[in-house]
C-alpha cells in the first residue's frame, strides 16, 4: 500500500521543475524557473496591495508565491498583507472600501465575491485578460465560470476546492474495510466497530462533523444532494426543509445521536491525532493534514459517499481586483493574478497546498503528473471534479447563508433538534435574506 508522502516530498513535488532555480520560503520550496509577462517600463514598480487570508502552512505557500512573482521582474511590486480568515478578510475589506483605503487586489472565498460584485466594488477582467491575451479557455470551466456574470469576468480561480473523504487506512482495515466506502450505509454498519472509547469517553469516533465556523454548511450541502434534495433553487426558492433535505438532516442527527460522529473544535486535528477515523475536508486542507499525520498511521483520500446518488460541490477561493483602484494599478494587479494562475503558478500552489490545478494544461502536463502518480492523494480532487455542480444560491448568494446554515446544522448535531424544525427555521431566515440580493439582481438588470 502507499503510504503517506512525506512533507519534502509535498513540498517539492515529484519531479519538480528540473532546471528550476530554487528558493526557501519560511519551509516553502519554490521554483524560480518562471517569469511575469513584460509589462510596460517604469521609472519605479508600481505598487499593488495584496490581501490575502492563509495563515499556517498555506500562509507560507501564498506568501512565497508572492515573493516569486516579486522576483521574477521589476515592473511590479506586490505588497503582501495578511487579514485573516475568508470572513474577515471580506469584513476588513468592506470597511476599507468605504473609508477608500481598499487594497488593489484581494482574495475572496466563494461566499463572498458575489456581495462584492453587486455593489459595484469588482473591476470587469475582460479588457484585461484580452490586453494580455489569456488564453481563458485553459482555465477549467467548472471553476473559471463560477466567477463570470452576464459573460464577465470579475473573479479568477486561485485555491479551488471540493470536499474530499478522508479516511485512517489502518482503522478501516481493522474493519473490514479496504477502500473508502463507496455508500455512506457502509460506513453507518462498521460505524459500532470503528468507535472506541474509555468508559463513556468516545477516544476514537468513526466519523467528525466540522462546526458551523469550519464550514458545516459547506459540506452538508453535498449530503443534502446525496439524498436529492437542495438548499435552493437558482431562483432563490428556498428548499432547505423539503422532504429529501429532512432525510439528509436526519442521518446528520443521527450520526451523532447513535454514538458514531462527534463534533470536535477542529475535526481535521482529531483525524491527524487519530480521534476520528474519517473526515469529509477540503482538499485544500491536504497539505496541512498530511504534515499533521506524518508517520502516525496511513491515510487516504476518496471521492464523497453516495446516499441516494453522487454529489459534491466547488468551492474556495479566487482572486478580483478594485473597482476603485487606479487603472494603473488595475493592469499591475493583473499581471500579478495571471502569475499565480498561470500554469506554472497554479502547478506550485497545487503542489504547496493540495489546492486543484485551476488550468488544464498544468493538470495535463507532465510534471504534475508525475507529482500524482506519486502523490495520489492529491489527484482525488482532480479525479472527483468533473462530478461536481455549482454551489446552491441559498449558501454562495445569500449574504451570511452559510453561517445560518451552519448554525442550523450544529443545532441538529449537537442538541438533536428535529432537522423539520429547525431547517422551517432556517428556510425563512434564508427567504427574508435573499430578498436585498434579488432586488440588487433586478437592479443590475
Amino acid at each position: 500500500m502507499t503510504r503517506t508522502v512525506s512533507r519534502r516530498k509535498v513540498l517539492t513535488g515529484a519531479a519538480g521543475v528540473a532546471a528550476a532555480a530554487t528558493a526557501t520560503v519560511g519551509n516553502v520550496k519554490r521554483s524560480t524557473a518562471f517569469a511575469a509577462p513584460a509589462v510596460i517600463k517604469q521609472a519605479e514598480p508600481i505598487s499593488v496591495l495584496y490581501w490575502g487570508s492563509y495563515s499556517a502552512a498555506l500562509g507560507e505557500a501564498e506568501q512565497a508565491i508572492v515573493q516569486m512573482f516579486n522576483e521574477s521582474q521589476q515592473d511590479v511590486r506586490v505588497e503582501y498583507q495578511f487579514q485573516g480568515t475568508y470572513e474577515e478578510t471580506a469584513q476588513k475589506l468592506t470597511a476599507a472600501l468605504q473609508a477608500r483605503q481598499a487594497p488593489d487586489v484581494s482574495l475572496l472565498s466563494d461566499v463572498w465575491w458575489f456581495r462584492f460584485y453587486l455593489a459595484n466594488a469588482l473591476a470587469p477582467l475582460n479588457d484585461l485578460i484580452a490586453a494580455n491575451e489569456v488564453d481563458t479557455s485553459d482555465y477549467i470551466e467548472s471553476l473559471y465560470n463560477e466567477g463570470v456574470r452576464d459573460g464577465v469576468s470579475y473573479w479568477l480561480p486561485m485555491a479551488r476546492s471540493t470536499p474530499l473523504f478522508y479516511y485512517n487506512v489502518d482503522a478501516f482495515a481493522e474493519v473490514g474495510l479496504e477502500e473508502a466506502p463507496e455508500f455512506w450505509s457502509q460506513l453507518v454498519e462498521v460505524a459500532p466497530e470503528l468507535v472506541q472509547k474509555d468508559g463513556d469517553t468516545i477516544t476514537r469516533a468513526a466519523f467528525s462533523h466540522p462546526t458551523g465556523a469550519s464550514y458545516i454548511a459547506w459540506l452538508f450541502q453535498a449530503v443534502i444532494w446525496q439524498f436529492e434534495g437542495a438548499y435552493s433553487n437558482p431562483d432563490f426558492t428556498i428548499l432547505i426543509n423539503e422532504p429529501d433535505g429532512i432525510e439528509a438532516g436526519e442521518f446528520y442527527r443521527s450520526s451523532t445521536a447513535d454514538g458514531w460522529a462527534t463534533l470536535p473544535a477542529d475535526n481535521e486535528a482529531d483525524f491527524a491525532n487519530g480521534l476520528t477515523a474519517s473526515v469529509m475536508a477540503s482538499t485544500g486542507s491536504l497539505r496541512g493534514i498530511t504534515e499533521n499525520v506524518g508517520d502516525k498511521f496511513e491515510f487516504r483520500t476518496a471521492f464523497l459517499p453516495k446516499a441516494e446518488e453522487f454529489g459534491c460541490c466547488t468551492g474556495g477561493a479566487g482572486l478580483a481586483i478594485m473597482a476603485g483602484s487606479p487603472p494603473e494599478k488595475q493592469e499591475a494587479a493583473f499581471k500579478f493574478i495571471e502569475y499565480v494562475t498561470s500554469t506554472e503558478g497554479t502547478t506550485f500552489w497545487s503542489q504547496n497546498t493540495g489546492y486543484m490545478p485551476v488550468r488544464k494544461s498544468a493538470v495535463e502536463s507532465e510534471e504534475m503528473q508525475a507529482f500524482f502518480e506519486e502523490n495520489p492523494n492529491f489527484r482525488t480532487a482532480v479525479e472527483q471534479l468533473p462530478l461536481t455542480q455549482p454551489q446552491d444560491v441559498a449558501r454562495v448568494f445569500i449574504p451570511n447563508g452559510d453561517q445560518i446554515i451552519g448554525a442550523g446544522l450544529e443545532r441538529i448535531v449537537i442538541n438533536l433538534e428535529d432537522p423539520q424544525v429547525v431547517f422551517d427555521e432556517v428556510a425563512n431566515t434564508l427567504t427574508e435574506e435573499a430578498q436585498p440580493v434579488i432586488e440588487a439582481i433586478a437592479a443590475l438588470g
